[in-house]
Formats: C-alpha cells, structure tokens, sequence
C-alpha cells in the first residue's frame, strides 16, 4: 500500500522539475526579446545555476528514491517474516 503512494511522490517531484525547468526556459527566451543586448561577459552563467539546481534535485531524488526503497525492503520482510511466524504457528 505504501508502494503506490510512494511511487506518486517521485512522479510529482519529475513533474515539478520538468515544470520549473519549462519556466526557466520561457524566462530565459523572455529575457532575450526585451530588445536590449547584455554582453555575455557581465550576464550571470544562467546554464550553470540552472545544471547546479537540477544536479541538486537529482541528488534529493535518489536520497528520497534510496529512501522509499530501503522502506520497501523492510516492509517486504516484515510482512514475510510475519507469514512465516504464522505459519509456524499454524502447525505447532
């Protein structure tokens, strides 16, 4: 059951990267049309903070993914170790 909630979590989190992602790129365009022309040397490297912001929701996604499937694993085998000990008991 925690399965399904957890996978919507990650779902959510790639579409609102892909959203800002979107919205940086329509600032960007939008910054250009203004007419004008700010010299490449004196403007902030836009492509670094946007790759730097995305490196760090990355890293937040694998730590949430990493997360979600270490509580996976314990809630699979806390399931089959309670099965087991049914089991057992069921015979004793």
């Amino acid at each position: 059951m925690a399965l399904p909630s957890a996978w919507s979590e990650v779902r959510v989190g790639i579409l609102l990267l892909s959203a800002l992602s979107l919205l940086s790129a329509r600032l960007v365009g939008a910054g250009q049309d203004s007419g004008s022309v700010i010299p490449a040397e004196s403007r902030p490297c836009v492509d670094c903070h946007a790759f730097e912001f995305m490196q760090r929701a990355l890293q937040d996604l694998k730590k949430t993914a990493y997360n979600l499937d270490t509580r996976t694993e314990t809630l699979i085998l806390r399931a089959e170790k309670r099965g087991l000990c049914d089991c057992f008991h069921a015979i004793h």
